[in-house]
């Protein structure tokens, strides 16, 4: 077990709904600042944990089933969450952790353009995606001129990215080799709801309709014109509207 846990927190722990925050890799926790400012205003305790290797957290062992079992701690003494969103590989982890959510208590869940498979052959190219990245943190004027990204998401984007060292990227794809993730989609249980917010295809989608399952009850999926992968800089409205629960009245 890892006892290094950290992770950001907005609204007030006594708020009538929280909601669970995952972010993906090479991001941190400080990523969910847009989304998570608008939960809180909508009467959400917003928690958004660190992943193993993720914001200067050690680790060793990267395989997502690890991830999921770090974030035991975040469901102890029934705690439960009225939503969960998952970025990217926070999706899959997201994905993961319906076995630890309680049978008793609707939850919504939110993937965010997760990588449900990896094709073989592709893997190489994806991990030297994220390692160039690491290896050459772009300015915020690049990533702005690039993304379209605010001020603040671009300090935000640059931050996770420089707290992250490459041997997690390294590890993530050694301990995942056989990446497959959409069976699980396939076992949704009944207290669940899982909406899917995939980015545009044509502006660097990492989730493919083929990869979802047909006719899978409490599973809605939505494809988000022009946005790209990085959906919660460039959508959080989106975000937010997707969440199947009457609104706070503040």
């Amino acid at each position: 077990m890892y006892v290094s846990i950290s992770a950001s927190q907005w609204g007030s722990p006594t708020a009538p709904r929280k909601a669970l925050l995952i972010h993906g890799l090479i991001s941190s926790s400080n990523s969910w600042e847009g989304v998570a400012q608008l939960l809180a205003a909508e009467g959400f305790f917003v928690v958004a944990p660190n992943l193993i290797g993720h914001a200067w957290r050690r680790g060793t062992n990267y395989r997502v089933s690890t991830l999921v079992e770090d974030l035991r701690p975040y469901f102890v003494k029934d705690t439960s969450y009225d939503v969960i969103i998952g970025h990217s590989l926070g999706g899959t982890v997201a994905l993961s952790l319906m076995p630890f959510l309680p049978k008793t208590k609707e939850t919504a869940v939110i993937l965010l353009d997760p990588p449900l498979e990896i094709v073989k052959g592709t893997s190489k190219l994806h991990k030297g995606s994220f390692l160039n990245e690491v290896a050459n943190v772009r300015t915020n004027k690049e990533l702005a001129d690039n993304h379209g990204l605010s001020r603040r998401d671009c300090v935000l984007r640059a931050l996770g990215v420089s707290m992250c060292h490459r041997t997690v990227v390294e590890g993530v794809f050694l301990h995942n080799k056989s990446w497959s993730f959409s069976g699980l989609l396939k076992n949704i249980p009944p207290n669940v709801k899982i909406t899917m917010l995939l980015a545009d295809p044509e502006v660097g989608a990492v989730c493919h309709l083929e990869h979802i399952p047909r006719g899978v009850e409490r599973l809605d999926v939505k494809v988000l014109p022009g946005i790209g992968h990085c959906i919660h800089y460039e959508c959080a409205n989106a975000i937010v509207d997707a969440i199947p629960l009457p609104r706070a009245k503040l």
